[in-house]
C-alpha cells in the first residue's frame, strides 16, 4: 500500500533536505510553492496527508494556503514554520486547531520527517491507487477521541479488538518503563499500530517525564472534575499525544491522590479502550496489590523483564508463583533485559520457569540520552541494534497475536516453551 503524500511550501534548500527524510520513509513529498498550485494539487489528489506551510517568510500567504487544506471536505492537517511572534496572530485569526502542529528554524530534517510522520498515524488516512495513477484516500470516521483514532466500519462496536499488555516484574530496576516506552513506540512508528500507553504505577512512574510531558491531565484529575460536572470522559479522550502519535495516560501525578482510582473502573476503562487501540501498553508498579491484580486479569500478555542478577531473578520466580495462584501463568513470557551480561539466557529460562520471548541487549546510555530530550530510544536511535532487539520482541507479540495461540489456549508459553533460545546472536556463555 502507497504511503500518503505531503505537500511542502518551504524554500528549496530546505524542501531538498526534508523531501530526502519523507522520501525515505515512504512518503511523497510534493513542491508547491503558490496558493494557486496548492489548490490546483488538492483539486487533483485526495492522498496529501499533510502539508507543511511556510509563515515564517510569508505569513499571509499560508493563511491562504492554510483556508485551503480546509475547504470543502477537506480536513488535512498542518505542521507550520511561524515565528513566535505570529502565534497569536494564528490564534486570533481563529484558524488554529488541535491536529496542527508548529516548528521554528533552525530545526533537523530528520525532526520534521518523524513529526510528519506521527501526524500521519493520528490522522489515519489510508489510501489505494486507481485505474487513472492519481492516489485517492478516505479519512476513517472521527471517533472524537485523543490520538485521532478512528471507529469501526459500520458502527460494529465489536469489529476492533485490541490487546492488553502489561509490563511487570515484582522488582524495581529491571527496565519496565523502558522497555514499555520503546515497545509502545516502535508499534506506533514502525508497525504503524494506534498505541495507547498508560502509566499505573501511582508511586514512582515516570512514563510521562521520560517522554518530555510534564503537567498532563491525569486520570484522577479527570475523575475528580467529574464528580462535579457529571461528564465521564474515556481514556482515548483523557489521554495526551506524544509527538510520536503514542497516546500517553498517567493515572495519578501524586500517589497520596488516588483514593477515586476504583480498581474495577480502571480495569474496565482499560478493557474500553481497546475498541480505539490496537495496542494498549501497561507499565505497572512492582506490587500485587488490589489494582494490579484487576488488571492482571484483563491482560493478554504479561511481559516480565528480568536482568541476569540474583535479585532480578527471584522476584520473576516469585510471580511465576503468584500467577499460578492468579490462573494466569500461561499469560507470561520473559524478555531478558541486559542480555549480553554474561550469564546464560538459557539458564535464565531454566531458572526462573518461563521462555525468554526476547532478549534486549544493554544499551543504558541511549535510553538516557533519548529520555533527557524527551523522546524514546525508538525515535532518537532509529539504527542502533538494541532498537533491533526492540523490534524482534515488538515482531514476535504480533506473531503471537495474529495466529490467535494465546486465544486457543496456548499462549506465550505454547509457542516459546521448552526452552529455545529465541535469539541465539544474543547467547552469552
Amino acid at each position: 500500500m502507497p504511503r500518503s503524500a505531503v505537500a511542502i511550501t518551504l524554500p528549496p534548500a530546505e524542501f531538498a533536505a526534508v523531501s530526502a527524510q519523507l522520501a525515505e520513509a515512504g512518503y511523497e513529498p510534493i513542491e508547491v510553492r503558490t496558493a494557486d498550485e496548492l489548490e490546483a494539487l488538492l483539486n487533483l489528489r485526495r492522498d496529501i496527508g499533510v502539508a507543511i506551510l511556510d509563515g515564517e517568510n510569508d505569513f499571509d500567504r499560508t493563511l491562504e494556503m492554510y483556508a485551503m487544506l480546509h475547504d470543502e471536505d477537506r480536513n488535512i492537517p498542518a505542521l507550520m514554520v511561524v515565528a513566535a511572534r505570529a502565534l497569536d496572530r494564528m490564534s486570533m485569526a481563529g484558524k488554529a486547531r488541535v491536529n496542527d502542529e508548529y516548528f521554528t528554524r533552525p530545526y533537523s530534517a530528520e525532526s520534521l520527517r518523524w513529526r510528519v510522520e506521527a501526524m500521519l498515524i493520528r490522522a489515519e488516512i489510508p489510501v489505494e491507487e486507481t485505474e487513472g495513477g492519481i492516489l485517492h484516500g478516505q479519512s476513517m470516521q472521527a471517533s472524537g477521541s485523543a490520538g485521532g483514532v478512528g471507529s469501526a466500519p459500520g458502527g460494529d462496536e465489536d469489529y476492533h479488538r485490541g490487546q492488553i499488555i502489561i509490563v511487570f516484574n515484582p522488582k524495581g530496576g529491571v527496565g519496565k518503563t523502558t522497555i514499555a516506552v520503546n515497545v509502545a513506540a516502535l508499534l506506533q512508528i514502525r508497525k504503524h499500530q494506534r498505541v495507547l500507553l498508560v502509566d499505573c504505577d501511582t508511586v514512582t512512574g515516570h512514563v510521562a517525564s521520560s517522554l518530555g510531558m510534564e503537567n498532563i491531565r491525569t486520570v484522577a484529575d479527570a475523575w475528580t472534575e467529574d464528580l462535579n460536572t457529571g461528564v465521564a470522559e474515556s481514556f482515548a479522550e483523557i489521554a495526551a499525544p506524544h509527538q510520536n502519535g503514542v497516546a500517553v495516560l498517567v493515572m495519578a501525578e501524586s500517589p497520596l491522590h488516588t483514593e477515586i482510582l476504583d480498581p474495577k473502573r480502571v480495569a474496565e476503562a482499560i478493557t474500553t479502550a481497546c475498541r480505539v487501540y490496537d495496542w494498549v501498553i501497561v507499565d505497572m508498579h512492582p506490587d500485587y496489590g488490589p489494582l494490579n491484580q484487576v488488571i492482571f486479569e484483563r491482560a493478554d500478555k504479561i511481559i516480565v523483564p528480568v536482568t541476569p542478577d540474583v535479585p532480578a531473578i527471584r522476584a520473576a520466580v516469585q510471580f511465576r508463583e503468584v500467577a499460578v495462584e492468579l490462573e494466569i501463568r500461561e499469560r507470561l513470557a520473559m524478555v531478558v533485559n541486559r542480555a549480553n551480561s554474561g550469564v546464560s539466557v538459557a539458564d535464565m529460562e531454566r531458572t526462573v520457569g518461563m521462555p525468554a520471548l526476547a532478549e534486549v541487549r544493554s544499551a543504558g546510555m541511549l535510553f538516557v540520552r533519548a529520555a533527557n530530550e524527551g523522546r524514546s530510544a525508538v525515535e532518537r536511535f532509529p539504527r542502533e541494534k538494541v532498537i533491533e532487539d526492540i523490534e524482534t520482541l515488538v515482531d514476535r507479540m504480533m506473531a503471537t497475536r495474529e495466529s490467535g495461540a494465546a486465544k486457543s489456549g496456548q499462549g506465550f508459553m505454547g509457542i516459546f516453551s521448552g526452552g529455545h533460545n529465541t535469539n541465539p546472536s544474543m547467547r552469552a556463555s
